[in-house]
């Protein structure tokens, strides 16, 4: 909304400072600053009501050091997230850019999905929480409306570059001209795709058409609206379940999501910038550099909860906030292409939702074949594995924050790697 207001005062007053409003790093700033602020600030008063109105979850006796000092702590927590990110968004980003559309749209979907989960928790008193068909029709339910408005809005394409001997009459033609700062002119042409980022290989893409590669040319593109919306929803279900799983722990998968956030607001950055998009040889997104300002606002809203949430937690994001930054990371990372990289960039997510998979199968397995169920870990998801071994939680998560940094860091040097 803002950007608006000073879009126009720059334009008909020129009024001094406006025109900062245009750049997006400074917007960025303003939204991770006023994130900050506002789950500090809100995060303290929230707390206060939600201990008042008793919305604690019930505490599943698991056999865990210190799991007894957690009860009566408040849940619902993930409100001061869904606030933190929405209220910056607002204002600071463009409201017609439509990524950002969707991502109000994905973060306020989820967000009453997960709050629906913990308020029958809570005040319901049932432990079991919103059925997991009904969470699994709301995930599949987004998953639909992002995959379908990807593949079929005409905003959402990929702009491809040519050079002066690259570039035939045709796309000279049909193309917009720009020229860099080294005074080299390129032909820009935006094309319809859905073509992916696949990392450690030397032409770098993907295309879901050819996941039918069975069908002819002319089918496989015809049906591939449906390859594509799948994969989202595919996605979207794994990512935000898998954060949902990370959220055992004090700290875990808010310190985990700011990582995860920070290093695609880069990546939104770079792959919405021209010149960096073509030095590092990525896709070139026209618009998708809008993201960076939504981003920022989930960087410092994750943070900003961390300030209660660390241990001891004041409180808890509940499914309220880990629906909904398990959806939003999955989404961004589509939108940017670079959804082959969550397996290494939310690999935290990945070996705690593996962890449960695991010690499931297995279970399952040597209860059928021996007649007595067995382990692989003390207690699934991992970090429990962790408490069961006498590690302190603070320590835990520490280390699994500096893995998330190491893995934050692999993503973003496999854009040199090939």
């Amino acid at each position: 909304m803002l950007y608006y207001l000073f879009q126009y005062l720059h334009t008909h007053f020129n009024i001094p400072g406006t025109g900062a409003f245009q750049y997006i790093t400074f917007r960025a700033g303003l939204a991770i600053i006023l994130s900050l602020t506002i789950s500090l600030i809100y995060g303290k008063n929230l707390i206060n009501v939600l201990r008042k109105r008793q919305a604690a979850e019930t505490i599943r006796q698991l056999g865990l050091e210190g799991e007894n000092s957690k009860k009566g702590t408040p849940t619902m927590g993930g409100l001061i997230i869904l606030g933190a990110i929405l209220i910056p968004t607002l204002l600071f980003a463009k409201l017609s850019n439509i990524y950002i559309v969707l991502m109000l749209i994905t973060t306020v979907w989820l967000g009453l999905i997960g709050f629906l989960d913990d308020y029958i928790k809570t005040y319901r008193k049932n432990k079991e929480g919103l059925a997991g068909r009904f969470k699994i029709v709301g995930q599949i339910g987004i998953g639909i409306i992002v995959g379908a408005t990807l593949y079929f809005h005409p905003s959402v394409v990929i702009r491809e570059s040519f050079t002066e001997t690259e570039a035939t009459a045709e796309i000279k033609a049909n193309s917009t001209q720009r020229i860099l700062t080294n005074g080299k002119t390129i032909y820009l042409k935006d094309t319809k795709s859905t073509v992916t980022t696949v990392p450690f290989v030397k032409s770098h893409e993907f295309d879901y058409s050819k996941i039918l590669f069975f069908l002819s040319n002319e089918k496989a593109q015809k049906y591939t609206w449906l390859v594509f919306i799948l994969a989202v929803i595919f996605i979207i279900v794994a990512v935000s379940n898998g954060a949902n799983l990370t959220d055992g722990i004090d700290g875990l998968a808010a310190g985990s999501s700011a990582i995860i956030g920070a290093t695609l607001a880069l990546l939104a950055f770079l792959s919405g910038n021209v010149i960096f998009a073509d030095y590092l040889n990525i896709m070139y997104l026209p618009n998708q550099g809008e993201l960076t300002i939504f981003l920022a606002a989930f960087v410092g809203a994750c943070i900003g909860f961390l300030w209660y949430n660390s241990f001891p937690a004041q409180v808890f994001m509940g499914d309220t906030g880990s629906l909904s930054i398990g959806g939003i990371i999955a989404v961004i990372a589509i939108m940017l292409r670079k959804e082959l990289l969550i397996p290494i960039l939310c690999g935290i997510f990945l070996v705690e939702n593996l962890s449960v998979v695991l010690q499931v199968t297995y279970f399952k397995y040597t209860k059928a074949r021996f007649g007595e169920g067995r382990r692989i870990f003390l207690m699934s998801p991992l970090h429990h594995h962790f408490q069961k071994k006498g590690y302190a939680e603070p320590k835990i998560v520490t280390r699994f924050l500096i893995v998330g940094i190491m893995l934050a860091i692999l993503t973003i040097i496999t854009f040199k790697l090939r």
